[in-house]
């Protein structure tokens, strides 16, 4: 990249971090410190505003950069990120947002605490809900780290670095500081943001193409090096049975994952009643289907406009295509519309970075303050009030732990594709939190064993089989690559863990002693369907 390039975006980046400070400072001057306040803002947000703040958090660097450029490198097979993403929310439409806002009030764990023994149940939904989000904070931070790469030259490792400690500090400062609230209105930006940098950029491509889609297509197939294969499945899923059937298994994993991640699910909390948490849900698909529609004209348009070898020159994960995308059809490198364009894409994309981590961090910390810390000290009634504003204080510093972890891992996997890392985040998810929510929420029976052999069931197996996997050793592409201890054939573990999940479930239950408590059950099955006795 020119000078010029680096300068302005460099410039843009600075003025929305400026911007998201502000914003963090004003909202930290106005706080009122309760457990409330910092995990949900006070619930004080209309649907509108928790729509878009659901879409800040799900469209993520993920989904910008990593889907895109997955798309821009395989054609056919690249695109299941994007039908995967989006098609997940009819799920949690349909079966998890009005009855998790119902029963819960802070965390994924008040859900199923509800009608179990609170202890074992807190700790261990707690311990997975941590494990997702510093999955899927390692993904963000690595498509910051790909970005400013770029940005500063090429493939530059010290700048992968610093950038990826400056996400990690910055996003605990938005925690520690401002809580849900400044979150919240982070996310919102972003959204908007992200919303409208997208479709300048589609619009863009289509009048390359005169609006002739099947053109688009064309191109995208001819340059890519793949021919007539790049339109059609198997490209990255289709050489063997095991990549086959590993298409199966991240599918999977993409539809159930998101009715099991933590940090989608604590937005339903930041709304005052199950209502409004139904019509954010509404707000966001509308905003997410535009934006996951968008995405495969931005990777096909990558791949015929720049092209699959260019992209992945640039980055092997196909991670920086759409930075690409906006150099070219802003005019070329050494035009003004394409600094201007790349510099606004750039930024973009790193606000929306900033905003997801942001979200994500303060999900754990909540996970960690609420669930572990508040399960594992002795409870004192009298002291209800001191415990809450202990507890706000043991997530702030929770979020500073979780930061320098994510860092860490980040600094490991700076090689991976970020739709992929995330592709696994939701492996876990719908392996650990899916089946323990789905059961608590429909089955009479379900007791506390079950409740804690299903989280245990599904996490387990999945991060094992994560570290067996070709996504840790055992290939040129894994992180270490110098080893080899790979025993499970397939990259993401989904086919196998998210079945284990709820068998695991299901035999603790009918092996349980402790017999279901049905008043219990009744009580939660009202709560949960008409509201009455919701926080």
């Amino acid at each position: 990249m020119t000078t010029q390039h680096q300068t302005l975006a460099l410039l843009l980046f600075s003025v929305f971090v400026a911007a998201t400070l502000a914003i963090t400072t004003w909202v930290s001057r106005n706080r009122h410190g309760s457990a409330e306040e910092f995990y949900v803002g006070g619930r004080l947000f209309s649907p509108m505003e928790n729509g878009f703040a659901i879409a800040g958090d799900y469209m993520s660097a993920a989904s910008f950069l990593g889907i895109s450029g997955l798309i821009a490198l395989f054609g056919y097979d690249g695109m299941l990120y994007s039908v995967g993403f989006l098609v997940a929310w009819l799920v949690v439409l349909l079966l998890v947002a009005e009855l998790v806002r119902n029963c819960g009030r802070f965390t994924l764990a008040d859900v199923v605490a509800a009608r179990m023994s609170e202890r074992p149940v807190r700790i261990a939904v707690g311990s997975s809900s941590v494990t997702v989000s510093v999955l899927y904070l390692v993904a963000q931070m690595v498509g910051a780290g790909s970005l400013v790469s770029l940005l500063l030259g090429g493939n530059s490792g010290a700048a992968q670095a610093w950038t990826v400690i400056g996400v990690g500090a910055l996003m605990v400062i938005y925690v520690t500081l401002g809580g849900m609230r400044a979150t919240t209105w982070i996310q919102i930006v972003k959204a908007v943001l992200l919303m409208t940098g997208s479709v300048l950029l589609t619009a863009l491509v289509l009048v390359r193409f005169h609006g002739d889609f099947n053109q688009l297509l064309t191109s995208a197939a001819h340059r890519s090096g793949h021919g007539a294969k790049f339109l059609a499945p198997g490209l990255k899923y289709g050489g063997d049975w095991t990549s086959r059937i590993d298409f199966i298994s991240l599918g999977l994993a993409l539809v159930l994952g998101t009715a099991g991640l933590p940090h989608i699910l604590s937005r339903f909390y930041t709304v005052p009643t199950a209502r409004a948490a139904r019509r954010s849900v509404v707000w966001s698909i509308g905003l997410i289907g535009g934006f996951y529609l968008m995405t495969i004209v931005l990777g096909f348009g990558a791949a015929a406009l720049v092209g699959s070898d260019q992209v992945r020159a640039s980055n092997p994960a196909g991670n920086t295509a759409i930075p690409l995308l906006a150099l070219e059809v802003g005019g070329g490198a050494d035009s003004t519309g394409g600094t201007v364009l790349f510099a606004v894409v750039a930024a973009v994309a790193f606000a929306t970075i900033l905003a997801v981590v942001a979200g994500i961090t303060l999900a754990s910390s909540a996970s960690v303050a609420h669930d572990l810390y508040a399960t594992l000290r002795r409870r004192n009634a009298a002291k209800q009030k001191q415990k809450q504003r202990s507890e706000v204080a043991v997530a702030r510093v929770a979020a500073a732990g979780i930061g320098a972890v994510a860092i860490g891992l980040s600094l490991l996997a700076k090689d991976l594709n970020v739709a992929f890392l995330v592709g696994l985040a939701f492996a876990v998810a719908a392996s650990a939190n899916l089946p323990v929510l789905l059961f608590s929420l429909f089955w009479r029976n379900f007791t506390t064993r079950g409740a804690v052999w299903s989280v245990y069931g599904g996490l387990i197996p999945a991060v094992v089989l994560v570290v067996l996997s070709p996504v840790v050793s055992g290939s040129p592409t894994s992180l270490f690559p110098g080893v080899d201890f790979q025993f499970f054939p397939l990259e993401n573990p989904g086919l196998l863990s998210i079945p284990l999940g709820f068998l695991a479930g299901w035999l603790g239950t009918v092996t349980s002693s402790e017999p279901p408590d049905a008043a219990k059950h009744a009580e939660t099955e009202v709560r949960s369907l008409t509201g009455a006795g919701a926080v």
